[in-house]
């Protein structure tokens, strides 16, 4: 194993280019933002993609490279190239961490591995959030107290259609009454994966602590402790013991 987690930040980067206010909160990108605090963790190695890098940004000697994959998206998810979420997809199974943010919910990639929609009700309209811990012991809530509250957010709201997670982390509740399963682990083949809701891009939620704790904690708990390999596999086996 290496020294140092090597975590990949992925980002679209459409949204700070083309809207002035968007780029006004996150100059550098929401992955730039993202990569920054991360990189002030001494266990964490950081680089990071967008959309219009060639592949992506995520070729096979990246990937080869990446302990954990944050993803963010939002505008341009089918433009995303299939053969790049497959190589994605085969990466998770072989063990590589995955973290989902926010509309990257909708992402090729989290679809595929959720085998589902992913579809949810939504609202943007600035309401606060508060945000409850309701697995204290699970490491992605280390250093959270029992709740926090984002001021202003997008309202993610149910029936969220995925399937049921392994863990549930995090529930939300917003001012206008919705709630939403906002922190969501899932296990694929030998890799991790977290959904985390908050993080839409009008609004500098990315810059608050408890958030960068919740993606710091993701992060950890989401690498492989074992030496990327192939994806399990199936096939016809001999008897361990005598038939006859």
């Amino acid at each position: 194993m290496n020294e140092k987690t090597r975590v990949t930040v992925w980002n679209e980067y459409i949204h700070e280019l083309e809207n002035h206010a968007i780029a006004a909160i996150y100059p550098r990108g929401i992955h730039g933002a993202i990569a920054e605090f991360l990189g002030q963790e001494g266990d964490l190695e950081i680089t990071t993609a967008t959309l219009r890098q060639e592949e992506h940004g995520l070729t096979e000697d990246v990937l080869a490279q990446t302990d954990v994959l944050i993803w963010w998206g939002h505008r341009a998810h089918d433009d995303v190239q299939d053969a790049v979420v497959d190589r994605v997809y085969r990466r998770v199974l072989a063990g590589m961490g995955l973290i989902i943010l926010h509309s990257a919910h909708f992402s090729k990639i989290f679809k595929k591995l959720m085998g589902t929609s992913c579809g949810l009700r939504w609202r943007e309209v600035g309401e606060k959030e508060r945000v409850w811990v309701i697995e204290q012991g699970h490491p992605i809530a280390h250093g959270l107290g029992h709740y926090f509250e984002i001021p202003q957010t997008e309202m993610y709201g149910e029936r969220f259609d995925v399937p049921a997670p392994d863990t549930l982390v995090l529930i939300s509740w917003y001012q206008g009454g919705e709630v939403f399963r906002s922190g969501c682990c899932y296990n694929r083949g030998r890799g991790k994966i977290f959904y985390f809701a908050p993080g839409h891009e009008t609004y500098p939620i990315y810059y608050q602590k408890e958030v960068q704790q919740v993606i710091k904690n993701a992060v950890r708990w989401a690498q492989p402790t074992f030496s990327l390999g192939e994806a399990l596999s199936g096939g016809a086996v001999p008897p361990l013991e005598p038939l006859g």
